[in-house]
């Protein structure tokens, strides 16, 4: 099994900054990892995929956060960031760290990022 806690959230200004962190622990074997990922939910909407990261380091974005977003990981402390800039009052939505290995997907228990005009 693997857990995952995710850190970081809060409420900030228009224009500030976070940096989300997800620390995995358990059965994770980091070259074993398919992907990983953040995603988020707002009230009244789908959960959507914010960013990813696979194995190879490739990264991908939604286009709403592209350029503002930036995802990153540490094999050695474990950890995934997600490093938010220019924050918007739409990117306001609970944020979940996800991995997926060897075909299971695991969920952290969410974070709250709340972002004020």
């Amino acid at each position: 099994q693997v857990q995952l806690v995710e850190s970081g959230g809060g409420s900030v200004q228009a224009g500030g900054s976070l940096r989300l962190s997800c620390a995995a622990s358990g059965s994770v074997f980091i070259f074993s990892i398919n992907a990983m990922g953040w995603y988020r939910q707002a009230p009244g909407k789908l959960r959507e995929l914010v960013a990813s990261i696979s194995s190879d380091g490739t990264t991908n974005y939604v286009d709403s956060v592209k350029d503002r977003f930036t995802i990153s990981r540490d094999n050695a402390k474990e950890t995934m960031y997600l490093q938010m800039n220019s924050l918007k009052p739409e990117d306001t939505a609970v944020y979940y760290c996800n991995i997926k290995q060897r075909g299971l997907v695991y969920w952290g228990q969410g974070t709250q990022v709340t972002v004020s005009s």
